[in-house]
């Protein structure tokens, strides 16, 4: 279960503050089990900052911990600090990243089960699509998108398998494996039921719940040699 400590301070020093935290990430380097850190600042009292550290679980927080170098950035915060900070310990209940769950929903209910009306859902009007493997490789529109998904699901009975997958900020990347089963005419071959496979990775940059651009990158060569055919899903 993931975890995280909130540390609550007031601290009139932060740049201080801000250059011990740089040098214990140095010198912990290869020992530390911090995954991720953030600084908060307190819009209404400036001297008021919250430290959130995340940790895969809690027992790789109390190695953290134990590390001498943790120890003396405690002992030297403490100093930098106006009073004693705050500790708060959290096992992680929930955790949801609203942008990864638009991008899931496009390959999961859209690309896999063929509801095209979630296109309109995630996708902004104005979206702007590029795509290495087209002639035009950037195209304006939702509707570009969907003939685009409506054109590999005629052809293929296809799922998306993420790998990996990594959101920050308004951005989302999303590394695939993708299985299709040849059930339609496809880039001038006639259906073979065959399976084919492609990986690749796809980026969605999202504002105010919509996917407003995207970057598909993926080989339709690879797909073409297995396939034994010369043209491309786009009649280019």
């Amino acid at each position: 279960m993931t975890f995280v400590q909130v540390i609550d301070y007031e601290t009139r020093r932060f740049d201080e503050m801000n250059a011990l935290i740089d040098r214990w990430a140095e010198q912990s380097s290869g020992r530390r089990t911090a995954t991720h850190t953030m600084i908060g600042q307190d819009r209404e009292a400036r001297n008021h900052y919250v430290d959130m550290v995340e940790f895969a679980s809690y027992e790789e927080a109390m190695k953290n911990s134990h590390l001498p170098e943790t120890d003396r950035m405690f002992q030297e915060m403490v100093a930098l600090c106006e009073g004693m900070p705050k500790f708060m310990n959290l096992d992680v209940v929930r955790d949801e990243h609203l942008n990864k769950q638009l991008a899931n929903r496009v390959f999961e209910e859209a690309a896999m089960v063929g509801n095209m009306s979630v296109l309109d859902e995630c996708f902004a009007t104005n979206y702007i699509n590029h795509d290495a493997s087209r002639a035009e490789s950037t195209v304006v529109g939702r509707d570009a998108m969907k003939s685009d998904m409506e054109t590999w699901r005629a052809a293929f009975d296809m799922t998306f398998e993420p790998t990996a997958q990594l959101a920050e900020g308004d951005m989302v990347t999303t590394v695939w494996n993708w299985t299709g089963v040849h059930k339609g005419s496809f880039m001038g071959v006639a259906p073979t039921g065959k399976t084919y496979y492609l990986s690749g990775s796809t980026t969605f940059r999202c504002l105010e719940g919509e996917i407003i651009e995207g970057w598909w990158h993926y080989n339709p060569g690879a797909l073409q040699q297995q396939m034994g055919g010369t043209g491309s899903p786009y009649g280019t």
